[in-house]
């Protein structure tokens, strides 16, 4: 996608609303759009453009979802632009990125995070919002499906080619069977729940405040969906390790396991170890052939690694 230039955007805002923007600022974290922060007024804002209107009209949707634990920033317009870009205008929230927190200060984040997980496991089921898809965006018939669909190569993947690239070199083949036989075993153990789940809680999608204590906002849901819980805190605990030394040093899977609101619920946290070690490989894995195929070596070696630990522990006690 080509990002709009600093001019371009305060034409076009200017255009959009009649007069300059003040303060206009390039914001940071985004993979797929472009964020500028700006004026109107008295009011901060946030304007992005992507290529997809649907995920701006996600975010929208997911307003409903807001809370004192999930705080979900007002969309305020989505449109398209002359050249075809979607874009959004939404209420600006200040903060830090989550996945920025320093070793230093997990202790401080990690039941930041823990709320943060339970707040999303508490949000009602409701037919308008995405329930499970594959990669190809198909919808899938069961959660379990989906996970282990997301094993497969998806044709319509920017990443497509990853399983063949696994299967030309003999010690990632080996690691790749030795991951999808493993998941294919615990699999068993994953419920059929309807629990929100972000998807992407790192990479820029969660401010937290200065002293890491609260979340600011939570934004960018295109990846939502409905399924098990714990997939999220796999996420973080699976992408961790590779990128980002402070959520490396939390444990997600533990502050769930002692959250009273969980710990009431009689299914929750059923086999939670075994379903959160299933997650973890399933998105290792995933994220190793992603890696392949946007030639990211340091990616890969340490994925690599985080694989074949995560094979040698098996699922946390």
């Amino acid at each position: 996608m080509q990002h709009p230039t600093r001019d371009e955007v305060a034409a076009f805002l200017t255009r959009h609303s009649g007069s300059p923007p003040s303060d206009l600022e390039p914001l940071t974290g985004g993979a797929w759009s472009s964020a500028w922060a700006y004026r109107a007024g008295d009011e901060e804002l946030v304007i992005r453009f992507g290529r997809e209107r649907s995920w701006y009209e996600t975010d929208r949707m997911a307003m409903a979802f807001g809370g004192p634990e999930l705080p979900v920033p007002e969309v305020r317009e989505i449109g398209t632009t002359p050249d075809g870009l979607a874009y959004a205008i939404s209420v600006r929230h200040h903060g830090q990125f989550l996945e920025d927190t320093p070793v230093e200060h997990a202790d401080a984040v990690a039941p930041t995070l823990t709320r943060l997980l339970v707040a999303l496991q508490q949000v009602p089921a409701a037919p308008d919002i995405p329930v499970m898809w594959h990669p190809a965006g198909t919808p899938a018939r069961s959660w379990r499906e989906l996970v282990l669909g997301r094993l497969v190569d998806d044709p319509g993947s920017r990443a497509h080619g990853w399983r063949a690239d696994l299967a030309a070199d003999p010690k990632l083949a080996a690691l790749s069977t030795a991951v999808s036989d493993r998941v294919g075993t615990l699999i068993e153990a994953c419920p059929e729940r309807r629990d929100l789940i972000h998807g992407d809680l790192l990479h820029g999608n969660v401010l937290v405040s200065p002293d890491y204590r609260r979340v600011q906002a939570v934004i960018s849901w295109k990846c939502s969906l409905r399924g098990d819980f714990l997939y999220d805190a796999a996420w973080c605990s699976a992408w961790g390790p590779v990128f980002y030394p402070g959520i490396a040093a939390i444990d997600p899977l533990s502050g769930l396991l002692e959250d009273p609101i969980l710990r009431a619920d009689e299914t929750a946290l059923v086999d939670a170890a075994i379903r959160h070690h299933c997650y973890e490989l399933q998105l290792g894995l995933t994220h190793l052939g992603w890696s392949l195929r946007t030639w990211q070596p340091e990616h890969v070696d340490a994925t690599v690694r985080l694989l074949a630990e995560l094979l040698e522990r098996g699922p946390l006690p």
